[in-house]
Order: C-alpha cells, then structure tokens, then sequence
C-alpha cells in the first residue's frame, strides 16, 4: 500500500531549520526521517520556498548564501517533493550568484524551464543581470 502524500506547511520547515521550537524542530525531524524510510509522502510548493527564503532573510537576517545551503538540504530531503523541482534550484542559484530577489530569480528560472526569453518589467536592476533575457518595458 502506498503512503499517502501529505503537504507540508512553511512554518514546519522554519521550526526544523531554526530550532526555534525544539519540540516542534524535533517533531518535523521526526516526519522527514519517515519520508526518506518511504513510511509517508510529504510535498510541498515553490510558494512555501519562496516564503521560507522571505523568512528566513527578513525576520531571521541570514544571509542568501547560507539561506541557499538550508533551502538546498530541503530539496534533497528523501520522500519529499516539491513542485518544480528543478525551477527552484536554479532559482536559489541565481538568487545567490547574481544578487538578486528569490522571487525574480525564480521568475527567470520559471520563463527559461518554459523557453520564454522575454519579459515587461520596470525593473531593469535585476533582470538586467540575466543574460539573454529581453527587457521590454511597456509604452
């Protein structure tokens, strides 16, 4: 029989990553053992990691890069899935490497996974940072 999935919430991941609980951290550490055993299914989206990245940098001041490390211990996690995978990632990568937003980098990474190479926007800071990517701002 197969373990039915189960979504899993942003502030369980918050607890886990900043022990702020540590009956809570130690109860979601508890889930994600069973995940990776196969025993349950849990999932999650790309709006909860882009919620956790906001967290985790405004309210708990971390910087992108050790941000990045724990969101990437996330998307390793065994018997957990997360909706566009790969967008994320490549999100987080670029949220780090050229020092932009999570949210427009994970725009990017969201056009490129669907071969959109254009964009209307004002902001020319961030998206001027990828290269192939044409800005258009509108009349």
């Amino acid at each position: 029989m197969n373990p039915e999935r189960i979504f899993i919430d942003t502030n369980l991941f918050l607890r886990y990553l900043t022990n702020y609980i540590p009956e809570q951290a130690d109860a979601v550490e508890n889930l994600l053992h069973q995940a990776a055993r196969g025993e349950l299914h849990l999932a999650t989206n790309c709006l909860v990691i882009a919620e956790l990245v906001w967290t985790l940098e405004s309210f708990y001041q971390l910087a992108p890069a050790a941000i990045q490390d724990q969101l990437f211990a996330i998307l390793n996690t065994p018997g957990l899935a997360i909706e566009d995978s790969e967008v994320v990632f490549q999100a987080l990568l670029w949220y780090v490497e050229k020092r932009v937003d999570f949210i427009d980098a994970y725009d990017v990474a969201w056009m490129q996974s669907r071969k959109i190479k254009s964009i209307f926007t004002f902001d020319r800071k961030h998206f001027s940072r990828f290269e192939g990517l044409s800005l258009q701002i509108p009349d």
